[in-house]
């Protein structure tokens, strides 16, 4: 009998201490999983928020069709301006421009660039690659679909919404865009209390339960909730 009592109070404190070990433990690693995780997030979060800054400005409006936005990135062009040369101290005292040199390069009088000391300024406009422009070779119009997946997921999408008719208390209409991933997408799969002890800290503090940039209620220059 007092055998058996033994091996139970023996099973018992070895039940007890791994409850307490794992108390600590559990919080740890699910910390250290979203840390992590949430790295590959912000990277996709950002790739879409270039994406859709472009977007506006060569459109005029934020969209929140991703599929569109793939598109865009797959066919648009980035307007660039080749540079050489740079207007000297003296001459923009004279009263030079980049815009009044630009023009007397475009005439093309020897004479007159001569005079003003333009011959070595150079401006040529090019159209390139939108995808390599924006993101200096870290995507391919092979690769670029992946930044609308959530990782972590069984190829969960972003959640974008837009409100391109937003109007400022002064009568100024800001088009507005917010892309989002909540908690339980890449996170799904990680200790189920600690999610939801996680979702409902954000909660109570009324923010979002999870990683977005932008807001559609107002403009706040796109900023991601991580920065």
């Amino acid at each position: 009998m007092k055998t058996t009592v033994r091996i139970l109070l023996g099973l018992a404190i070895c039940f007890l201490t791994y409850i307490c070990v794992m108390s600590v433990v559990t919080p740890i690693r699910f910390e250290e999983k979203r840390v992590s995780r949430e790295e590959a997030v912000v990277k996709n979060l950002i790739s879409l928020r270039t994406a859709e800054v472009e977007f506006k400005a060569q459109k005029g409006y934020y969209t929140a069709d991703l599929d569109s936005l793939i598109l865009f990135l797959k066919t648009a062009k980035k307007k660039e301006v080749l540079k050489e040369g740079a207007l000297t101290d003296a001459q923009l005292e004279a009263g030079m421009t980049e815009a009044k040199a630009v023009k007397i390069i475009k005439r093309g009088n020897l004479k007159e660039i001569q005079k003003n000391g333009l011959e070595g300024f150079k401006r040529d406009t090019i159209y390139t690659n939108l995808i390599q422009s924006l993101y200096k070779g870290e995507y391919t119009e092979e690769n670029i679909g992946e930044i609308v997946y959530i990782p972590y997921t069984d190829n969960v999408r972003y959640e974008a919404e837009v409100d391109n008719n937003y109007t400022t208390d002064k009568g100024i209409k800001v088009p507005l865009v917010e892309v989002r991933a909540a908690f339980d997408t890449y996170l799904a799969d990680l200790d189920k209390q600690e999610l939801v002890n996680l979702i409902d800290k954000e909660k109570k503090l009324d923010h979002y339960p999870g990683l977005r940039f932008g807001s559609i209620d107002a403009p706040n220059n796109n900023a991601g909730n991580w920065e």
